[in-house]
């Protein structure tokens, strides 16, 4: 019988050399509270920027602080709050006020319609969810307390739009419409990027609160009565970046994000974009400064109301004129920021911004625009102007392959490095830009001339009459 090879034991140590991924912990003492704590923090969503703030539905984020370190508190509403990031603050308490006011009119207004207060709570209920999906913040205000919010806040703005759109008669004697400065804080609070609402939200308690009158009046005109988006732009017609009739008209039925992106809509949705040829060879173009001695000229573009209608064509940098004061440069901030946080949107405002970055770098670039009729300046003065294109342009994620500026800026840069262009361009700008300069040039090529002269008549007897002598 034959007999077969005796098997061993298996040896741990041998174990541990097959599996040497296995990590040997000694024994020590561990606090269970604090185990337990971490697992549930583990389960639990983060708040500051949950878990849905990369979907499209989320459009209304908290600014990032080195945003607000650059810019200062263009981020930060001045006399109202709307949206939950700032209910509460002290210094908004005069308008949250007046809400409740603006609310009992429309209550009263309504109530022929057999709306209560009911009504636009329950509607507000029901938006509850979508609405909470837009904030990138994990809001802490309970199911009640955020249906007040949304009644107390969407009512106001709608009630300012009808009153300012005079489908609501106005109270001459009205504290908030009658002076002047709140009017102005108005207009851009209801445009910072944290002082929002969902549009949809504005919508549906717009519809609910229609009275049957406000259509009916103008069907006897041969028309329709304007929609929210409508009389939200003909509220902001009343700061400097008005907006034509019939660009108006155009975004009648517009669904915008929240009021922020509906006005900026009306500029990036009918900016002209040409296709892209290739990808540009950098990311930045010159200095106003450099590209004039580069032979490159800047002319208002008289074309376009649109400021991102930027044009270049041979060796002219083609601009629409843009005023520059308190809103403009607030609604620029606060349009960048939105596009820096919004993945789902387009980067033109943030590539209108960064051209100016690129452009300008002291007050002197700042003054030739101005001249050029392509900036109006009344944020301050020129060095001021510098340097907040400057400030906006820091720390912002801009990719020129994607921008709607990117042929603009490959086109600028090869014109720039023609060697031709730049040689012919700084030599009359040293030669040609003063009438002093030019009278120096002239009378140094007079002299020139006369100075050849004088050395040709000079030579002549040494090299011409020894040959007539010798002949």
């Amino acid at each position: 019988m034959r007999m077969g090879k005796k098997l061993r034991e298996p040896n741990p140590e041998d174990e541990l050399g097959k599996h040497s991924h296995i990590i040997r912990i000694s024994d020590c003492d561990i606090n269970q509270n604090r185990l337990a704590s971490m697992k549930r923090r583990t389960l639990e969503s983060p708040r500051l920027l949950n878990n849905s703030s990369g979907r499209s539905s989320c459009s209304i984020f908290r600014v990032p602080q080195r945003f607000i370190e650059m810019n200062g508190r263009v981020y930060e509403p001045n006399v109202v709050s709307i949206g939950p990031y700032h209910r509460g603050k002290p210094h908004l308490r005069m308008i949250e006020e007046h809400k409740w006011r603006f609310l009992g009119s429309l209550l009263s207004r309504t109530q022929s319609k057999g709306l209560t207060l009911e009504d636009y709570v329950r509607d507000a209920k029901r938006l509850e969810p979508k609405a909470r999906e837009c904030y990138s913040e994990t809001i802490s205000l309970d199911s009640d307390e955020f249906a007040e919010m949304v009644v107390l806040d969407s009512c106001f703005i709608i009630e300012i739009c009808r009153i300012v759109g005079k489908l609501v008669p106005a109270d001459p004697d009205d504290p908030i419409l009658s002076t002047f400065w709140l009017f102005t804080f108005l207009l851009r609070d209801f445009l910072r990027f944290e002082n929002q609402l969902p549009f949809f939200v504005l919508q549906s308690l717009f519809d609910l609160s229609k009275m049957p009158e406000e259509e009916e009046e103008y069907k006897t005109g041969g028309g329709h009565s304007p929609s929210l988006a409508m009389l939200a732009l003909l509220f902001f017609n009343h700061a400097t970046l008005d907006r034509p009739h019939e660009v108006i008209e155009r975004f009648r039925n517009y669904q915008p994000k929240h009021l922020l992106d509906l006005l900026r809509s009306t500029y990036t949705e009918l900016a002209q974009e040409e296709p892209r040829k290739g990808k540009p060879t950098t990311h930045v173009i010159e200095t106003v400064t450099k590209l004039r001695l580069a032979g490159i000229s800047f002319k208002e573009r008289k074309s376009s109301d649109n400021f991102l209608d930027v044009n270049f064509r041979n060796g002219v940098l083609e601009m629409p004129a843009i005023t520059i004061d308190d809103f403009t440069s607030s609604f620029f901030a606060n349009c960048v920021a939105f596009e820096q946080c919004h993945k789902h949107c387009s980067n033109q405002i943030t590539s209108y911004a960064t051209l100016l970055d690129c452009l300008i770098n002291t007050y002197k670039d700042v003054e030739f625009l101005c001249d050029a009729k392509i900036i109006e300046n009344y944020f301050g003065t020129e060095g001021e102007v510098a340097r907040f294109f400057n400030n906006l342009g820091k720390e912002t994620a801009f990719d020129v392959e994607k921008s709607y500026l990117s042929n603009l800026f490959g086109e600028v840069n090869d014109y720039y490095r023609n060697g031709w262009h730049v040689q012919w361009a700084s030599f009359k700008y040293t030669y040609f830009d003063t009438p002093w300069s030019f009278i120096s040039a002239v009378a140094a090529v007079i002299l020139l001339v006369l100075t050849v002269i004088q050395t040709f008549y000079s030579a002549y007897p040494y090299v011409f009459e020894p040959k007539k002598q010798g002949n």
